[in-house]
């Protein structure tokens, strides 16, 4: 039986570094610059529908907030929360913009790539997967799609998904939802409207 040496260690530390794994300078790319994780002076959300907004943090700051419930579960059972989430509701944000109809979407996404599809239902609060604290699938309460700039009274860290992600919400305490659609660095959102 043949044993690795402390070579194969060391490289795979060295990939990691080089990967930016344990890097606290690690940036996010947007669409009009390379963000420092602690520095979202250049940042901005695009809001497309009818028409389009544009937001840097400040100005979702200073918009109409929200708070509620948040707790979510990964794909392997993971759970994250529960949190006290405050920040934007997604609903007002594309009033904005024209807002939604039956039969639209709306994609969230983020500078790395990754896309969430929300149906016009789950904007309204309905239509989702919620589980107990125990992840014993539960009937649905009334949610809401948030996006978040803080958790727990505190901003967001770039490993939670700074400067902004989404949360779903709810009034009540312990429900957990699904926690791929808990998207974070959230930069763009778009309303595809239903083709008809």
């Amino acid at each position: 039986m043949r044993r690795e040496g402390p070579g194969i260690l060391i490289l795979l530390i060295l990939f990691c570094y080089c990967a930016g794994c344990s890097s606290p300078t690690s940036t996010l790319s947007s669409s009009n610059a390379t963000i420092p994780a602690d520095d979202y002076s250049h940042w901005v959300l695009k809001v497309n529908g009818t028409t389009h907004k544009e937001y840097t943090l400040d100005e979702l700051r200073k918009l109409p907030s929200t708070t509620g419930y948040g707790f979510a579960v990964s794909t392997v059972g993971i759970k994250y929360g529960p949190y006290v989430c405050k920040g934007v509701l997604l609903s007002d944000l594309l009033e904005q913009v024209g807002g939604i109809s039956k039969g639209d979407h709306v994609w969230i996404s983020a500078p790395d790539g990754y896309v969430w599809v929300f149906d016009y239902d789950q904007v309204q609060g309905t239509g989702f997967i919620t589980f107990n604290e125990s992840l014993k699938e539960i009937p649905p309460p009334p949610l809401r799609i948030l996006l978040a700039y803080e958790f727990n009274d505190t901003p967001l860290t770039y490993n939670d998904g700074a400067p902004l992600r989404v949360a779903i919400i709810s009034d009540e305490k312990g429900i957990v939802t699904e926690g791929s659609a808990w998207v974070k660095w959230v930069n763009n959102i778009e309303i595809h409207r239903n083709p008809q």
